[in-house]
């Protein structure tokens, strides 16, 4: 990472004055990698972190995984998740569970409170304790265990970068991506699992390719559909309430899938048709520098890059009063300044 990666995104004010800025990168293209807009250097190799999880599913689902163990979109949904630890999280992950044939006790992600703060309250008044379940990423595992199961593997070593579905999960990235497989550094992610370092404008053409996978072949074509539709049908699978995710998705009503990562990514499918008739599918990408503890830049370039393409409205934003651009306040509700774009996105034409 060098500064020069990096532009300033977001102003955040306090009366006249900016008092923080936060620099970041983003750059939309179409499947083809023709390039709309963009700041910031479209190169920066990063790691997409938990945004990837939509196309580490991709192979589960190409190789028949969803029908092998009759997969809800719910349970898709949850595949491709940093779910909340909701009890209704809890619930689809443990009837995934008894369908594939796999227990909480087979999953390797570590273990932390539920992300949702009523479910978390609840648990500690109860004197519970988290599970692996619990995890936000046990959705994706879960799916990598159903993935080994489906294809006689052994369990126990299945986040081995060498193990057979993580070396079928690198390959489908490296042709979705269009980069070499010797091209992505390695790494390992919260969750223990392997991860990829990916320029930013490859990971947005992968994910301009889930959105409109029309040049893609047939089984190729009906995963991508299928996990962009649970994710669209569902959205408060994918993340939980009152979360970016969920709620943009839920405003958006069928325009775009979304998916954010740790560290400040976050990846945004437009679908085909959602600016105008007949507009391309895009992908989305991008990476704030500082890793956006509190996710309000993140939200606010988004929130802008949709806006300004045509993708959401006025109306669309404000169903969407806890993000994006908007105001600040101090503890006794006074607005004292404002998050707002350092930056502006023509309108597609």
């Amino acid at each position: 990472m060098k500064g020069l990666d990096y532009v300033p995104l977001v102003e955040v004010t306090r009366g006249s004055i900016v008092e923080s800025v936060h620099l970041g990168a983003f750059i939309v293209v179409d499947f083809s990698g023709n390039v709309l807009t963009g700041q910031g250097n479209p190169q920066l190799i990063t790691y997409p972190r938990s945004s990837m999880k939509p196309l580490q599913a991709l192979p589960f689902i190409e190789s028949g995984g969803d029908v092998a163990f009759g997969l809800t979109e719910k349970e898709i949904a949850l595949i491709c998740a940093s779910h909340s630890g909701t009890d209704l999280h809890i619930e689809v992950l443990r009837g995934m569970h008894e369908k594939i044939g796999i227990s909480e006790s087979d999953l390797h992600c570590g273990v932390h409170w539920p992300g949702d703060s009523k479910a978390r309250e609840a648990m500690k008044k109860a004197g519970k304790e988290p599970t692996p379940l619990h995890h936000n990423c046990s959705g994706k595992h879960t799916g990598m265990l159903a993935f080994a199961s489906m294809r006689g593997l052994e369990k126990n070593n299945y986040l081995d970068p060498q193990h057979p579905i993580q070396v079928m999960i690198r390959e489908v990235l490296g042709e979705m991506l269009g980069i070499p497989l010797e091209s992505m550094p390695i790494g390992v992610d919260g969750c223990s699992a392997p991860i990829y370092g990916i320029p930013l404008e490859n990971m947005a053409q992968a994910v301009a390719r889930m959105a409109d996978p029309s040049s893609l072949q047939e089984s190729r074509r009906n995963a991508c559909r299928k996990i962009t539709a649970a994710m669209i049908h569902h959205p408060e699978m994918v993340a939980g309430p009152g979360k970016f995710d969920t709620e943009l998705m839920r405003v958006a009503d069928g325009k775009v899938f979304s998916k954010g990562g740790a560290e400040g990514y976050q990846i945004i499918g437009v679908m085909p048709g959602a600016m105008r008739q007949g507009s391309p599918g895009l992908g989305i990408a991008i990476k704030i520098a500082d890793g956006d503890p509190t996710g309000r830049a993140g939200a606010s370039v988004s929130l802008t890059i949709l806006s300004g393409l045509g993708v959401l409205d006025e109306g669309d934003l404000a169903h969407l009063p806890n993000y994006g651009n908007i105001p600040v306040t101090n503890w006794r509700k006074l607005r004292v300044g404002e998050i707002r774009p350092g930056f502006s996105v023509s309108r597609y034409a």
